[in-house]
């Protein structure tokens, strides 16, 4: 079983060699994702619109979709050395990099998270907001929760570095 890769739009995804990309995802039309990311089982990403952007070393886990809008500027920015937590559903937004997205949590357009900041497990973080570095915001919708520490940070790094040498394992285990 291999991933289904759709070109759409007169784009075809453009996925780095060394990234991982779980047999049963879906990537369709205009979407870049950089080395040493990783895409999970079940995850969607819709480029059929505008751009989606992933970076280095980002892993998107287990039932995420991403999509963009039809809206001028509808692009999915998602930067480096983020994790985006199981069944997230991130739409034309920008998460820049070092962000940390928690499990079940919704990123809506035009929305930013910053470097360093966390949107929490069941967020929804609404149009146009923004996280500020440093911040760890939850609710429906989202809100300052508190500050974040030296220890959150430490959280999120050893997060991404965990799911590079976990695609680097699915990826021999699968033969890729």
């Amino acid at each position: 079983m291999s991933p289904l890769i759709i070109p759409y739009g007169g784009h075809t995804p453009r996925i780095s060699p060394t990234a991982f990309i779980a047999p049963n995802a879906v990537i369709i039309g205009n979407v870049e994702i950089g080395d040493d990311s990783s895409i999970w089982f079940n995850v969607v990403i819709r480029g059929d619109e505008d751009l989606i952007s992933i970076g280095k070393r980002t892993n998107i886990q287990d039932g995420t979709v991403i999509h963009v809008s039809s809206a001028e500027g509808g692009q999915t920015i998602i930067g480096d050395d983020i994790t985006i937590g199981h069944m997230a559903l991130i739409h034309a937004c920008r998460l820049e990099s070092g962000s940390f997205v928690g499990m079940s949590s919704t990123v809506m357009d035009f929305a930013v998270i910053e470097s360093g900041a966390m949107l929490a497990a069941g967020a929804l973080l609404p149009p146009g907001k923004r996280i500020p570095t440093g911040e760890l915001w939850a609710g429906r919708p989202a809100k300052l929760l508190r500050k974040l520490g030296e220890a959150d940070q430490e959280n999120f790094k050893h997060s991404f570095e965990g799911y590079v040498e976990n695609g680097r394992t699915y990826r021999e285990l699968l033969g890729r």
